[in-house]
């Protein structure tokens, strides 16, 4: 009985001194890059996809007060209405009630719908005729280990809507990229890059599918697209960045069954150990809008630090041939 007492003492001073630590790390991260670079997104055109909760939310409100002109690409209009008023009311400052005010910078909602190639390109149809410039685009949103299912054109969800629903977003929008520079892509992966693999010959998972696979999978192919894309993209002065964003409490996990027995360990759990979504962004603000990364390209970073990736994830010839099949699946080329 006093051994097992011990024991449990032990773990939970262990699991205190983990909780100070992280929470230090947390603080520390959001001292040292915190809050960006007003000087640099002052007046500036963000488009984040999946900004009305989460991350997506969490980095919108940040650029937000850093003066930046924030494009919510959503695919619930209602939700991201809803989320953008919050936010509105959040910032304050004049017309914070107002359709077009939040805070020192501006809020527009827009409907995206990453599972539909149909809704992408609408979207982008109507950007490109609206908008005269975009700085940064943040391909943020995402399906996290969802039961099988299929997008409106028929691919995996997950796949579907992490790699190739953002593969067509991005290449759309590159001529305004392009002729907006000195001009940023951020995109957001997974540390469980590192439990996929690209399987051409299964893409679609029809032959078999594991849900947690399938997610690490289309994290890897954002890592290859970000490399491949920041090859073809040398000279331009626009830069993509690839980054992890870590453990969030965010609703990404919204798919995952835990008992209901379980749930209160796990809140507990993800209090203690999970970052906050205002955490977590602080990597993708960083890459949106920090001067120390000015002309960097092709990158990995997490804690708004550069990382290391696993070899896998730095095989050009894997992200060439990903890169040709996943324009014939969207319709760039036929």
């Amino acid at each position: 009985m006093a051994v097992a007492t011990t024991a449990a003492l032990l773990a939970a001073l262990g699991g205190s001194l983990w909780l100070l630590v992280r929470r230090f790390v947390g603080r520390e991260v959001l001292r040292l890059h915190g809050g960006g670079d007003a000087d640099l997104h002052a007046r500036k055109t963000v488009l984040i996809t999946g900004a009305n909760s989460g991350l997506g939310r969490s980095t919108a409100a940040e650029l937000l007060r850093l003066g930046a002109r924030v494009i919510m690409g959503c695919r619930d209009r209602a939700r991201a209405e809803e989320a953008a008023g919050q936010l509105r009311r959040e910032l304050g400052g004049p017309g914070a009630d107002d359709a077009a005010g939040a805070g020192p910078g501006e809020l527009v909602v827009r409907e995206l719908d990453l599972a539909s190639l149909r809704s992408v390109r609408a979207f982008c149809r109507q950007l490109l005729q609206e908008e005269p410039r975009l700085d940064v685009l943040i391909n943020n949103a995402g399906v996290f280990q969802c039961p099988y299912m299929k997008t409106e054109d028929g691919f995996e969800m997950q796949f579907g809507v992490n790699h190739l629903g953002h593969f067509l977003l991005t290449n759309l929008l590159l001529g305004l990229l392009k002729s907006s520079a000195p001009s940023r892509i951020v995109v957001v992966s997974s540390k469980l890059y590192a439990y996929g693999d690209i399987n051409f010959e299964d893409l679609n998972s029809e032959q078999s599918y594991n849900k947690r696979f399938c997610y690490s999978r289309s994290k890897l192919a954002n890592i290859l697209f970000t490399r491949e894309l920041a090859r073809r993209l040398e000279g331009t002065n626009v830069t993509v960045n690839v980054l992890h964003p870590g453990v969030v409490r965010t609703n990404l996990g919204r798919h995952i069954h835990i008992p209901l027995l379980a749930k209160p360990l796990y809140n507990l759990v993800s209090w203690a150990f999970f970052k906050t979504p205002l955490e977590g962004a602080q990597t993708s603000i960083y890459l949106a809008s920090s001067p120390e990364v000015e002309g960097v390209s092709g990158k990995y970073f997490g804690d708004c630090k550069e990382e290391e990736l696993l070899p896998k994830a730095m095989d050009e010839s894997v992200a060439r041939k990903l890169w040709d099949i996943s324009e014939v699946m969207v319709g760039i080329l036929k």
